[in-house]
């Protein structure tokens, strides 16, 4: 894993992208304090993530009903 500022990951695009082909993960810095504010991470692994539920694994489930319908500016209360 390396860190690198945001002009750092323009300046080398090709080789960071390479580097994250490989395998590695690259954070991106941005500001004077540098605060750490992405991760590029190879697909596979971003891909094969399960996505649990939080605090109410195991303890929770969500069931979408196959008529449920509903549009994109439903869903984003426009």
């Amino acid at each position: 894993m390396s860190v690198m500022t945001i002009g750092e990951v323009k300046a080398r695009f090709s080789e960071v992208l390479e580097s994250v082909r490989r395998g590695k993960t690259v954070i991106i810095s941005y500001g004077r304090k540098r605060e750490k504010v992405a991760a590029l991470v190879p697909y596979r692994r971003a891909a094969a993530s399960p996505r649990p539920l939080g605090l109410l694994r195991g303890k929770a489930r969500c069931r979408i009903a196959k008529d449920f319908s509903v549009t994109d500016e439903q869903l984003l209360g426009e």
